[in-house]
């Protein structure tokens, strides 16, 4: 199927220029996703091939790189307020949704770890406007596994307004840990975009903070459609958080799917093979969740 690319830069409420983009089918939509990376990555070039391959079954896709992330502006990969990046999705989300041709479309967001808090949070922003959401390997609970000692956050507590931005955050390399496939792997290393240095202590405790306020709002404040899916062979993000998240929210529709032996990267890092297959099982719990007068789509037409 012919598919259209297009890309914007826009400004948002602090004068920050971000950078947007879209895949769009050629006749109407059946729904709109709207793509929330993860940390230190980007949405023009890591995930082309998620946007094309939503589009390619009639999905219109809208990306946007958060301030100081891929080709938009701001210090790269800083993150001071949390809230920031996601007021930023939601403006901008919204000014898409209002649009004449899209307002009686669905509207679900895709979130890709850090990416799964962001969705999370905008669904927590404005419960009734989000008609649901996959969240891939989300970043929504702290494991006890990787939790810091509260003598730590302390510590780096009481130095976060003096060194903010200092790269002083002990961490795996995140690439070797995500992407399973050595091919893959390396091409992602090699895209400049993203970020690869060490995280910046201001932006660490912000996602602390985050992944802790989430967990305590999962069970009353999370009530939207999801499908959450995990590789049980992650080592960034803890499968058993996306089991609590499956458990604990409040959301009468829900799904999980864990896959045996994949990594972090499920949608990028994995054999050929294996990404058809989530992508496969995403595009089926979209499509059962759309407008009705596209029902008639079938997944072999954009083959």
């Amino acid at each position: 199927m012919e598919l259209q690319y297009q890309q914007e830069y826009i400004k948002n409420s602090r004068g920050i220029q971000l950078f947007t983009c879209r895949w769009l089918p050629l006749s109407s939509p059946k729904a709109l996703v709207f793509l929330c990376h993860g940390y230190g990555m980007e949405c023009g070039d890591f995930m082309k091939g998620c946007g094309t391959k939503l589009a390619s079954y009639g999905y219109a896709v809208f990306g946007i790189d958060y301030e100081g992330h891929g080709r938009s502006m701001g210090e790269r990969c800083y993150i001071n307020k949390f809230d920031d990046i996601v007021t930023d999705c939601c403006n901008y989300f919204k000014s898409i949704a209002d649009k004449d041709e899209y307002r009686k479309k669905k509207r679900f967001l895709y979130g890709e770890s850090m990416g799964g808090a962001v969705a999370l949070l905008a669904h927590i922003k404005e419960a009734n406007f989000w008609h649901g959401a996959v969240l891939v390997a989300p970043m929504c609970k702290i494991s006890e596994k990787v939790k810091p000692h509260p003598v730590v956050i302390s510590i780096l507590t009481k130095v976060e307004d003096v060194i903010p931005r200092w790269k002083i955050v002990p961490t795996k390399d995140v690439i070797d840990a995500t992407f399973k496939d050595p091919v893959k792997r390396d091409k992602i290393r090699g895209n400049k975009l993203i970020y690869q240095d060490k995280p910046r202590l201001k932006t660490a405790l912000e996602l602390l903070r985050t992944s802790m306020a989430l967990q305590q709002n999962l069970t009353q404040q999370v009530t939207f459609p999801f499908f959450v899916l995990h590789g049980e062979a992650d080592s960034v993000t803890d499968p058993q958080v996306s089991k609590a998240l499956y458990d604990e929210a409040s959301s009468e529709d829900k799904t999980i799917k864990l896959y045996p032996g994949m990594w972090h990267g499920l949608t990028a890092g994995e054999t050929d093979q294996n990404i058809d297959i989530v992508f496969g099982d995403i595009i089926s719990w979209l499509d059962k969740r759309s407008d009705n007068e596209h029902c008639r789509w079938k997944m072999h037409s954009a083959m």
